[in-house]
């Protein structure tokens, strides 16, 4: 079966291809110049949802494991996590 990390990373990736999907239909629908072009933009927001979640998701997965942080990165924190 899958690893740990395996499925964090694709836990995370589905929830970030939400998100960025949300936002994009919004943006274009939200928009009236956009929503002009709707036929061609949520196609294309669907398509770089799909592209951008795997590593969106991945860069947020790695930050979720406590043996990726170091007692000093427990203390300064970083841009995911604040």
């Amino acid at each position: 079966m899958f690893s740990t990390d395996t499925w964090l990373r694709i836990v995370c990736a589905i929830q970030v291809n939400a998100m960025l999907f949300g936002l994009g239909a919004v943006t274009v629908l939200s928009i009236p110049a956009l929503a002009d072009q709707a036929m061609i933009l949520i196609p294309a927001v669907v398509v770089a949802s799909f592209v951008l979640a795997p590593v969106i998701g991945s860069m947020i997965a790695s930050r979720m494991r406590v043996r990726n942080w170091s007692r000093r990165g427990w203390r300064e924190g970083d841009a995911i996590s604040g």
